[in-house]
Protein backbone atom coordinates (compact mmCIF):
# COMPACT_ATOMS: atom_id res chain seq x y z
CA UNK A 1 0.00 0.00 0.00
CA UNK A 2 0.99 3.46 -0.93
CA UNK A 3 2.23 6.06 2.36
CA UNK A 4 1.01 9.09 1.97
CA UNK A 5 2.11 12.55 3.97
CA UNK A 6 -0.10 14.82 5.92
CA UNK A 7 -0.85 16.92 3.24
CA UNK A 8 -1.59 14.37 0.59
CA UNK A 9 -3.87 12.24 2.75
CA UNK A 10 -6.12 15.10 3.49
CA UNK A 11 -6.48 15.71 -0.62
CA UNK A 12 -6.53 12.07 -1.20
CA UNK A 13 -9.77 11.32 1.69
CA UNK A 14 -11.33 14.63 0.61
CA UNK A 15 -11.27 13.37 -3.50
CA UNK A 16 -12.45 9.52 -2.17
CA UNK A 17 -15.35 11.43 -0.15
CA UNK A 18 -16.80 12.86 -2.86
CA UNK A 19 -16.95 9.81 -4.96
CA UNK A 20 -19.23 6.26 -4.39
CA UNK A 21 -15.84 4.54 -3.80
CA UNK A 22 -15.27 2.39 -0.82
CA UNK A 23 -11.71 3.12 0.80
CA UNK A 24 -10.14 2.43 4.38
CA UNK A 25 -7.37 4.12 5.80
CA UNK A 26 -4.61 4.43 8.45
CA UNK A 27 -3.63 7.84 10.35
CA UNK A 28 -0.49 7.80 12.30
CA UNK A 29 -0.29 9.34 16.04
CA UNK A 30 1.36 11.89 14.48
CA UNK A 31 -0.59 11.91 11.26
CA UNK A 32 2.70 12.52 9.10
CA UNK A 33 1.86 8.86 7.97
CA UNK A 34 -1.08 7.44 6.06
CA UNK A 35 -2.06 4.33 4.26
CA UNK A 36 -5.03 5.04 2.06
CA UNK A 37 -6.54 2.61 -0.07
CA UNK A 38 -9.78 1.96 -2.07
CA UNK A 39 -10.94 -1.48 -0.69
CA UNK A 40 -10.91 -3.09 -4.21
CA UNK A 41 -7.59 -2.58 -4.51
CA UNK A 42 -6.04 -3.85 -0.79
CA UNK A 43 -4.26 -7.13 -0.91
CA UNK A 44 -5.04 -8.99 2.19
CA UNK A 45 -1.84 -10.40 1.91
CA UNK A 46 -0.82 -7.42 2.97
CA UNK A 47 -3.74 -6.10 4.89
CA UNK A 48 -6.51 -7.11 6.57
CA UNK A 49 -9.14 -5.24 8.12
CA UNK A 50 -12.51 -6.21 10.19
CA UNK A 51 -15.40 -3.87 11.25
CA UNK A 52 -18.72 -3.77 11.85
CA UNK A 53 -19.40 -1.74 8.51
CA UNK A 54 -16.49 -3.45 5.93
CA UNK A 55 -13.69 -6.85 6.54
CA UNK A 56 -11.51 -8.22 3.88
CA UNK A 57 -10.47 -11.25 5.21
CA UNK A 58 -10.55 -13.95 2.72
CA UNK A 59 -13.11 -16.95 3.98
CA UNK A 60 -11.09 -20.34 4.90
CA UNK A 61 -7.95 -18.63 6.34
CA UNK A 62 -5.58 -21.41 8.43
CA UNK A 63 -3.88 -20.02 11.60
CA UNK A 64 -2.33 -21.79 14.48
CA UNK A 65 -4.63 -22.86 16.92
CA UNK A 66 -2.18 -23.98 20.05
CA UNK A 67 -3.66 -22.06 23.30
CA UNK A 68 -2.27 -18.92 23.55
CA UNK A 69 1.00 -18.45 25.25
CA UNK A 70 1.52 -14.66 25.87
CA UNK A 71 4.01 -13.45 28.28
CA UNK A 72 5.83 -9.72 29.07
CA UNK A 73 8.05 -7.79 31.38
CA UNK A 74 5.79 -5.42 33.43
CA UNK A 75 6.65 -1.73 32.98
CA UNK A 76 9.99 -0.78 34.54
CA UNK A 77 8.06 1.04 37.89
CA UNK A 78 10.71 3.39 38.59
CA UNK A 79 10.49 4.76 34.97
CA UNK A 80 6.63 5.11 34.81
CA UNK A 81 6.88 6.68 38.23
CA UNK A 82 9.25 9.51 36.91
CA UNK A 83 7.05 9.84 33.87
CA UNK A 84 3.52 10.12 35.66
CA UNK A 85 5.31 12.34 38.13
CA UNK A 86 6.42 14.84 35.30
CA UNK A 87 3.13 14.53 34.02
CA UNK A 88 1.65 15.35 37.12
CA UNK A 89 4.15 18.12 38.09
CA UNK A 90 3.05 20.06 34.45
CA UNK A 91 -0.52 19.45 35.52
CA UNK A 92 0.18 21.30 38.91
CA UNK A 93 1.13 24.30 37.22
CA UNK A 94 -1.69 24.24 35.16
CA UNK A 95 -0.45 23.48 31.94
CA UNK A 96 -2.86 20.41 31.69
CA UNK A 97 -5.80 19.13 33.07
CA UNK A 98 -5.80 15.50 31.83
CA UNK A 99 -2.96 13.27 29.62
CA UNK A 100 -2.72 10.00 28.42
CA UNK A 101 0.54 8.55 29.26
CA UNK A 102 1.76 5.36 27.51
CA UNK A 103 4.33 3.31 27.83
CA UNK A 104 5.80 0.39 25.54
CA UNK A 105 6.23 -3.65 26.73
CA UNK A 106 7.83 -6.26 25.33
CA UNK A 107 6.14 -9.23 24.71
CA UNK A 108 6.51 -13.00 23.97
CA UNK A 109 3.83 -15.07 22.17
CA UNK A 110 3.89 -18.39 20.69
CA UNK A 111 1.26 -16.34 17.57
CA UNK A 112 2.06 -14.21 15.38
CA UNK A 113 0.73 -10.86 14.62
CA UNK A 114 -1.63 -12.25 11.37
CA UNK A 115 -3.01 -14.96 14.06
CA UNK A 116 -3.62 -12.38 16.52
CA UNK A 117 -5.52 -10.86 14.29
CA UNK A 118 -7.38 -13.49 12.72
CA UNK A 119 -8.16 -15.09 16.24
CA UNK A 120 -8.57 -12.04 18.14
CA UNK A 121 -12.35 -10.24 19.01
CA UNK A 122 -12.80 -7.07 18.98
CA UNK A 123 -15.02 -4.19 17.51
CA UNK A 124 -12.13 -3.09 15.18
CA UNK A 125 -9.64 -5.37 13.95
CA UNK A 126 -6.41 -4.82 11.23
CA UNK A 127 -3.46 -6.10 10.20
CA UNK A 128 -0.52 -4.87 8.49
CA UNK A 129 2.00 -6.76 7.41
CA UNK A 130 5.45 -7.32 9.37
CA UNK A 131 4.07 -3.59 10.72
CA UNK A 132 1.38 -4.27 13.82
CA UNK A 133 -2.00 -5.73 14.42
CA UNK A 134 -4.56 -3.91 16.59
CA UNK A 135 -7.19 -4.96 18.00
CA UNK A 136 -9.53 -1.68 19.33
CA UNK A 137 -12.98 -2.01 21.15
CA UNK A 138 -12.63 2.30 21.08
CA UNK A 139 -14.98 3.72 17.98
CA UNK A 140 -13.30 6.89 17.20
CA UNK A 141 -15.96 8.98 14.72
CA UNK A 142 -18.54 7.40 12.91
CA UNK A 143 -20.83 9.48 10.25
CA UNK A 144 -24.11 8.54 9.28
CA UNK A 145 -26.42 10.45 6.75
CA UNK A 146 -24.69 13.64 8.21
CA UNK A 147 -25.02 12.84 11.79
CA UNK A 148 -21.41 12.47 12.94
CA UNK A 149 -20.75 10.70 16.87
CA UNK A 150 -17.70 9.87 18.94
CA UNK A 151 -17.11 7.68 21.11
CA UNK A 152 -14.52 8.66 23.94
CA UNK A 153 -13.83 5.63 26.49
CA UNK A 154 -12.19 6.13 29.77
CA UNK A 155 -12.40 4.64 32.81
CA UNK A 156 -11.09 0.97 33.56
CA UNK A 157 -11.77 -1.57 36.12
CA UNK A 158 -11.20 -5.22 36.86
CA UNK A 159 -14.51 -6.51 36.62
CA UNK A 160 -13.64 -9.76 38.86
CA UNK A 161 -13.37 -7.16 41.77
CA UNK A 162 -16.62 -7.58 44.15
CA UNK A 163 -19.19 -4.28 43.41
CA UNK A 164 -16.71 -3.84 40.19
CA UNK A 165 -19.20 -1.84 38.25
CA UNK A 166 -20.15 0.60 40.88
CA UNK A 167 -16.56 1.20 42.31
CA UNK A 168 -15.58 2.01 38.63
CA UNK A 169 -18.86 4.94 38.41
CA UNK A 170 -18.34 6.39 42.06
CA UNK A 171 -14.32 6.78 41.39
CA UNK A 172 -13.69 10.32 41.98
CA UNK A 173 -10.93 10.07 39.79
CA UNK A 174 -12.12 8.02 36.83
CA UNK A 175 -15.26 10.75 36.94
CA UNK A 176 -13.26 13.69 36.84
CA UNK A 177 -11.31 12.21 33.65
CA UNK A 178 -14.12 10.80 31.61
CA UNK A 179 -15.98 14.56 32.17
CA UNK A 180 -13.13 16.14 31.19
CA UNK A 181 -12.48 14.37 27.76
CA UNK A 182 -16.34 14.57 27.29
CA UNK A 183 -15.80 18.01 27.22
CA UNK A 184 -12.86 18.14 25.09
CA UNK A 185 -14.76 15.87 22.54
CA UNK A 186 -17.30 18.18 22.21
CA UNK A 187 -15.43 20.95 21.87
CA UNK A 188 -13.64 19.21 19.06
CA UNK A 189 -17.13 17.98 17.35
CA UNK A 190 -17.89 21.57 17.38
CA UNK A 191 -15.27 22.60 15.01
CA UNK A 192 -16.96 20.38 12.26
CA UNK A 193 -20.67 20.15 13.07
CA UNK A 194 -23.88 21.98 15.05
CA UNK A 195 -26.25 21.21 17.34
CA UNK A 196 -23.50 19.16 19.31
CA UNK A 197 -25.09 17.26 22.37
CA UNK A 198 -23.95 14.60 24.62
CA UNK A 199 -26.43 11.45 23.61
CA UNK A 200 -25.14 9.05 26.08
CA UNK A 201 -23.00 9.67 29.58
CA UNK A 202 -20.52 7.16 31.24
CA UNK A 203 -22.05 3.88 30.40
CA UNK A 204 -20.14 0.64 30.72
CA UNK A 205 -18.77 -1.93 28.78
CA UNK A 206 -17.93 -5.63 29.27
CA UNK A 207 -14.50 -6.59 27.31
CA UNK A 208 -13.21 -10.20 27.74
CA UNK A 209 -9.52 -11.02 27.27
CA UNK A 210 -7.24 -13.72 27.90
CA UNK A 211 -6.89 -12.79 31.30
CA UNK A 212 -10.29 -12.23 32.38
CA UNK A 213 -13.31 -9.79 32.12
CA UNK A 214 -12.49 -5.72 32.15
CA UNK A 215 -15.26 -2.91 32.63
CA UNK A 216 -15.05 0.40 30.98
CA UNK A 217 -16.82 3.52 30.47
CA UNK A 218 -17.50 5.13 27.45
CA UNK A 219 -19.61 8.19 26.39
CA UNK A 220 -21.79 8.79 23.47
CA UNK A 221 -21.65 12.99 21.49
CA UNK A 222 -23.11 13.54 18.48
CA UNK A 223 -24.18 16.75 15.48
CA UNK A 224 -24.76 17.50 12.49
CA UNK A 225 -21.63 17.73 10.31
CA UNK A 226 -21.69 20.94 8.57
CA UNK A 227 -22.06 21.12 4.51
CA UNK A 228 -18.36 22.13 4.15
CA UNK A 229 -16.76 18.98 6.24
CA UNK A 230 -19.62 16.25 4.31
CA UNK A 231 -17.98 17.84 0.97
CA UNK A 232 -14.15 17.27 2.77
CA UNK A 233 -13.94 14.40 4.78
CA UNK A 234 -9.97 14.37 4.53
CA UNK A 235 -10.16 17.92 6.35
CA UNK A 236 -12.53 16.89 8.59
CA UNK A 237 -10.35 14.37 10.13
CA UNK A 238 -7.02 16.28 10.46
CA UNK A 239 -9.51 19.10 12.07
CA UNK A 240 -10.33 16.33 14.92
CA UNK A 241 -7.05 14.17 14.73
CA UNK A 242 -5.12 12.90 16.97
CA UNK A 243 -8.14 11.98 18.90
CA UNK A 244 -8.72 13.34 22.44
CA UNK A 245 -9.02 10.64 24.40
CA UNK A 246 -5.27 9.47 23.79
CA UNK A 247 -4.03 12.94 23.83
CA UNK A 248 -5.70 15.04 27.19
CA UNK A 249 -6.83 18.61 27.45
CA UNK A 250 -5.74 21.01 26.60
CA UNK A 251 -4.85 19.20 23.48
CA UNK A 252 -1.42 21.04 21.86
CA UNK A 253 0.14 21.57 25.34
CA UNK A 254 -0.57 17.89 26.53
CA UNK A 255 0.87 16.51 23.32
CA UNK A 256 4.31 18.25 23.82
CA UNK A 257 4.18 17.14 27.78
CA UNK A 258 3.41 13.53 27.02
CA UNK A 259 6.05 13.45 24.25
CA UNK A 260 8.68 14.36 26.82
CA UNK A 261 7.47 11.93 28.97
CA UNK A 262 7.09 8.72 27.03
CA UNK A 263 9.82 9.03 25.59
CA UNK A 264 9.50 7.05 22.36
CA UNK A 265 7.93 7.54 18.99
CA UNK A 266 4.33 5.85 19.12
CA UNK A 267 4.53 5.52 15.19
CA UNK A 268 0.77 4.17 14.31
CA UNK A 269 -0.06 3.39 18.11
CA UNK A 270 -3.02 5.40 19.13
CA UNK A 271 -3.52 6.93 15.27
CA UNK A 272 -7.05 6.32 13.31
CA UNK A 273 -7.96 3.68 11.24
CA UNK A 274 -11.22 4.03 9.44
CA UNK A 275 -13.63 2.20 6.50
CA UNK A 276 -15.45 4.94 4.04
CA UNK A 277 -18.15 5.25 1.44
CA UNK A 278 -20.35 7.48 -0.42
CA UNK A 279 -20.08 9.94 2.41
CA UNK A 280 -20.67 7.78 5.50
CA UNK A 281 -17.55 6.54 7.69
CA UNK A 282 -16.59 3.89 10.50
CA UNK A 283 -13.32 4.80 12.68
CA UNK A 284 -11.56 3.58 15.29
CA UNK A 285 -8.61 4.60 17.64
CA UNK A 286 -5.70 2.44 17.31
CA UNK A 287 -5.49 1.08 21.17
CA UNK A 288 -5.08 -2.52 22.33
CA UNK A 289 -2.09 -2.55 19.98
CA UNK A 290 0.97 -4.79 19.13
CA UNK A 291 3.77 -3.43 16.75
CA UNK A 292 6.97 -5.45 15.04
CA UNK A 293 10.44 -3.88 15.48
CA UNK A 294 13.87 -4.99 14.41
CA UNK A 295 12.24 -8.55 15.20
CA UNK A 296 10.72 -8.38 18.40
CA UNK A 297 7.09 -7.40 19.54
CA UNK A 298 6.31 -4.37 21.34
CA UNK A 299 2.77 -3.84 23.04
CA UNK A 300 1.90 -0.45 23.89
CA UNK A 301 -0.87 0.38 26.28
CA UNK A 302 -1.54 3.33 28.68
CA UNK A 303 -4.26 5.66 30.65
CA UNK A 304 -5.46 8.81 31.69
CA UNK A 305 -3.60 10.78 34.35
CA UNK A 306 -5.21 13.71 36.45
CA UNK A 307 -3.35 15.42 39.33
CA UNK A 308 -5.24 13.55 41.49
CA UNK A 309 -4.07 10.08 40.47
CA UNK A 310 -2.88 7.28 42.58
CA UNK A 311 0.59 6.72 40.90
CA UNK A 312 -0.05 2.79 42.00
CA UNK A 313 -3.69 2.57 40.35
CA UNK A 314 -2.08 3.98 37.41
CA UNK A 315 0.16 1.34 36.68
CA UNK A 316 -1.67 -0.98 37.34
CA UNK A 317 -4.19 0.36 35.12
CA UNK A 318 -1.58 -0.41 32.53
CA UNK A 319 -0.87 -3.58 33.25
CA UNK A 320 -5.08 -4.49 32.78
CA UNK A 321 -4.47 -3.23 29.56
CA UNK A 322 -1.85 -5.68 27.93
CA UNK A 323 -4.08 -8.18 26.94
CA UNK A 324 -5.26 -9.99 23.65
CA UNK A 325 -8.83 -11.01 23.08
CA UNK A 326 -8.83 -14.25 22.53
CA UNK A 327 -10.91 -16.96 24.69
Amino acid sequence: MRIYDRKDAEMKINELGQTDKAFFFIFSYDLNRAYIEETDCIDSNELMAAFPSFSNVPQGLTYRKDIPQFEFCKPDRDQYERSINLVKQNQCKGNSYLANLTCRVPIKTNLTMRDIFLRSQAKYRCWLKDKFVCFSPETFVKIEEGIISSYPMKGTIDASLPNAEQLLIDNVKETAEHATIVDLIRNDLSQVAERVTVKRYRYVEHLTTNRGEILQTSSEIAGRLTDYYRRHLGEMLLRLLPAGSITGAPKPKTIQIISEAEGYERGFYTGVMGYSQSGNMDTAVMIRFIDQENGKLFYKAGGGITAQSNNDDEYNEVIEKIYVPIY
